[in-house]
């Protein structure tokens, strides 16, 4: 009878798995929680379960095909959001290239710190090299944090700059949320106003996206707060997504036929490489550190 009124402790755990990639399995098994990281596949999340339920959509042939990039879980965006014209970007006086959401997203990570106390959290680090360097001329080290506990996921991120010059970038993330019925969800978006990436016109937000349309590609630039909510009624499902103030921008991406979603926290806009806007200036030997929180509930 004593041991009932005991609270209960999270049993936390990390595994790794040879799959097509090293997949480590961070897992709380008392809430029935899990997490897939495939550190050489652009560091990525790929799975996260809540209460045994799959939260992220993953396009498995894509994922599985080295060439192609990955539609699905948590892609890396790094040292840039979007996409530059004709993917060019000077930097004094010299022009580079850059594809589109940078680099960090396809190319392989390192896995260091496993944590099992208190939580399952795992490190992932990239650092530059020439490779890096051809096309963005600085020494970084990047290391993502990856901890879940109950029925939250926490991504901790750290930008060093270890180079001898100021270092220009933006970051962002770019999940891709499981939703089979896209007719019942309901979004809470701290921002009144969106800008079109197609049209380049602006609108009003009133909570709904119309899952009919080909595709959805707006961006809330003008954002009130640091948490939006989704509620998906089909699921049983409320999701909050929450983000340190170094994101000033809400990307909101849907494709019709597909079952996802993305939001999208951004630090800068597209092209922000050429046009400076929101571009954050790392001085030499400094480290930026930014949050992105992810919480699911289900309801009755």
């Amino acid at each position: 009878m004593i041991d009932d009124l005991l609270p209960m402790t999270n049993v936390f755990a990390i595994a790794l798995k040879q799959k097509q990639y090293k997949t480590y399995i961070l897992s709380d098994e008392t809430a029935n929680s899990a997490l897939e990281v495939v550190p050489e596949r652009g560091g990525i999340a790929i799975s996260w379960l809540v209460e045994g339920k799959e939260m992220f959509y993953l396009d498995a042939e894509r994922f599985a095909n080295p060439d192609l990039t990955v539609r699905g879980g948590i892609p890396i965006l790094f040292p840039m959001c979007g996409n530059l014209p004709d993917n060019t970007y000077t930097y004094k006086g010299v022009e580079r290239k850059l594809k589109q959401h940078g680099f960090a997203r396809d190319l392989p990570w390192t896995a260091t710190e496993q944590v099992t106390d208190g939580c399952a959290a795992i490190t992932l680090v990239l650092n530059s090299d020439e490779k890096t360097q051809a096309v963005y001329p600085f020494d970084f080290q990047v290391a993502f944090t990856y901890q879940i506990k109950g029925n939250s996921l926490e991504i901790v991120q750290e930008y060093t700059n270890i180079g001898a010059d100021p270092m220009p970038f933006s970051s962002g993330l770019h999940p891709y949320f499981l939703a089979p019925d896209k007719t019942n969800l309901r979004f809470e978006i701290p921002g009144m106003q969106y800008r079109d990436q197609n049209t380049h016109s602006k609108g009003y937000f009133t909570g709904v996206f119309d899952p009919t349309l080909n595709e959805i590609d707006v961006s809330f630039d003008e954002l009130t707060g640091l948490a939006a909510i989704v509620t998906d009624a089909t699921r049983n499902l409320r999701l909050t997504l929450s983000y340190s103030s170094s994101y000033g921008k809400l990307v909101f991406w849907m494709v019709e036929g597909k079952d996802f979603y993305c939001l999208e926290p951004w630090t800068a806009p597209r092209n922000a490489l050429n046009t400076g806007e929101h571009l954050i200036y790392l001085p030499p030997g400094a480290t930026c550190q930014m949050l992105v929180r992810m919480t699911a509930t289900f309801f009755e």
